[in-house]
């Protein structure tokens, strides 16, 4: 028998995923920065949704992320948003909850914030079995914080956007290699503890 997850389900078996803002198009695994213009993109219109930023600090902190993404180095829109908002480091970690609770109240589905989340040891033998789910994970800045087999999987980010963007490349790779649909959770991250598992996950 399967232990349950620890944290609540977003997804009853056999069910469609529900996904946030725009239509998520998976690219090809060979193109993962892809994912993170996907996640720009719906990061976005959520924070315009939310009027939590305006189209000028939008513009500004897509380019700047983009800057990043050009030399394969991961960066947020959220965290980019805060720094560009005037956030310095000792506010830092404020700003971007205070985004991250903004975009969460667009989505269809709650992510509860989990503060132990560093605490959880990373799923090596699952980044071994889905590289290319490590690799996604890592340009998403979004770790999978625990994994039971493939039954019931976990992943994480301060940015709620993020972390349903890879639920979903999980819930399609696990059903393509085995045929199940697995249970995935999704959870938001405070900036202490995100920025440790990158560390610890992504080697950043």
């Amino acid at each position: 028998m399967q232990p349950s997850p620890p944290f609540p389900v977003d997804q009853e078996p056999g069910t469609q995923p529900v996904m946030p803002q725009q239509e998520f198009v998976r690219p090809a695994h060979d193109d993962i920065w892809d994912f993170a213009e996907t996640c720009m993109a719906q990061t976005q219109a959520a924070l315009l949704e939310a009027r939590a930023a305006n189209a000028v600090e939008l513009s500004h902190a897509i380019a700047t992320a983009r800057e990043f993404h050009a030399t394969h180095k991961p960066a947020d829109l959220l965290e980019v948003v805060a720094r560009i908002q005037g956030h310095d480091e000792e506010h830092l970690s404020r700003a971007i909850l205070e985004l991250g609770n903004k975009v969460a109240a667009t989505l269809p589905l709650f992510q509860p914030l989990l503060p132990f989340a560093g605490k959880l040891i990373a799923p090596s033998a699952f980044y071994d079995s889905f590289d290319h789910i490590h690799k996604i994970a890592k340009v998403l800045l979004s770790p999978v914080i625990f994994a039971e087999d493939t039954d019931a999987i976990g992943t994480a980010s301060a940015n709620p956007v993020a972390s349903a963007i890879l639920a979903e490349e999980i819930r399609t790779s696990v059903f393509k290699r085995f045929g199940i649909r697995p249970f995935v959770t999704t959870v938001r991250l405070d900036y202490e503890s995100w920025t440790f598992l990158a560390r610890k996950h992504f080697e950043l």
